[in-house]
């Protein structure tokens, strides 16, 4: 026999399970990420992350208006170029493939809000994501003077947020400052404050043709160990002036978002990359778990971890899965 004080769960249906629900996901919490390409009409898959697609600046026009349809409030755009060299110079030409992508995207969708990555890895011939001193090292400082041109140049274009994902130390200050000295005093910034060196950029990079010709990135990005290190460099970028930090990837990152939600009263995104996007997809594919509850799964739990916004490739998926 159960005694009778036993503890009793709560027997929940479907709409019972819904009003106890902790943690919700709503479509205002989503951010979904387009990769632009030089030319007209296009609209070409990535091979490694199955149901994205390049677009050039007409098409990805498009692609938004679809996404305001579905109550996503922003796009995140990041830049292929037709040419690259070893200073980034595309990254902040007037006519650059980003700054005519935001024109076109604010032309037809007024009130989405544009976001736009500022790193020149997508620029550079040698895949890095700064310039190089003469010894094959990335020169902080010489970074910093280009990260503040193609922010401005963003801004000039229309853009409504800037978000930096260089990882070079004091890079939100230049920003923030070439930015009030252009006259757009206005435009946020959104910091990749948290980003870790990280094995799960690889689709990512086989899509924006980024992937470093030597080397790799561990001497500017973080080390997957270190959580005190992630308040450091959140801290830091808070001072300088970011309104909104970042933590990428998220999934492997859970606890990061958990601390950084507890310390800091910024708004917290987190952006679940390419390599947890590209898992789930192969793993659906090959009848292995069932994609939709996976996807569900995810955002849930990034939101439960204190992220107010979360960057995916499966937005407009979650709003049709929450509809």
């Amino acid at each position: 026999m159960f005694p009778e004080n036993r503890p009793r769960r709560l027997r929940r249906t479907e709409g019972l399970r819904r009003m106890v629900r902790e943690t919700a996901v709503a479509p205002d919490d989503l951010i979904y990420p387009l990769f632009i390409k030089e030319g007209r009409s296009v609209e070409e898959p990535i091979a490694a992350m199955p149901g994205q697609f390049r677009y050039s600046p007409d098409t990805a026009a498009k692609a938004a208006r679809q996404i305001a349809g579905l109550n996503i409030p922003a796009v995140l755009l990041f830049g292929i170029p037709e040419k690259k060299d070893a200073f980034g110079t595309q990254a902040h030409r007037r006519d650059g493939v980003v700054q005519r992508a935001v024109q076109e995207i604010k032309r037809a969708c007024p009130d989405l809000t544009v976001i736009t990555d500022v790193c020149l890895c997508e620029y550079t011939d040698h895949g890095h994501c700064g310039i190089l001193d003469e010894v094959g090292r990335v020169s902080n400082d010489d970074t910093l003077e280009v990260l503040a041109k193609v922010a401005v140049s963003h801004a000039r274009s229309g853009a409504d947020m800037v978000a930096p994902s260089d990882m070079m130390d004091g890079r939100v200050g230049a920003i923030r400052e070439a930015l009030d000295e252009g006259g757009y005093e206005q435009t946020p910034i959104l910091s990749y404050a948290v980003k870790y060196a990280s094995a799960f950029y690889g689709p990512f990079r086989e899509a924006a043709g980024s992937t470093p010709s030597f080397g790799d990135r561990k001497a500017y990005q973080m080390d997957p160990a270190n959580v005190r290190e992630a308040l450091r460099e959140a801290a830091l970028d808070i001072e300088e002036g970011a309104d909104i930090i970042m933590v990428k990837p998220a999934l492997p990152y859970l606890d990061v978002i958990r601390t950084l939600a507890d310390e800091f009263d910024e708004p917290l995104c987190a952006y679940q990359v390419s390599g947890e996007y590209a898992m789930i997809k192969a793993a659906a594919a090959a009848g292995w778990l069932d994609e939709d509850r996976a996807v569900m799964e995810s955002v849930t739990a990034i939101k439960r971890a204190g992220a107010d916004m979360i960057i995916s490739y499966f937005a407009p998926r979650v709003v049709e899965l929450l509809r």
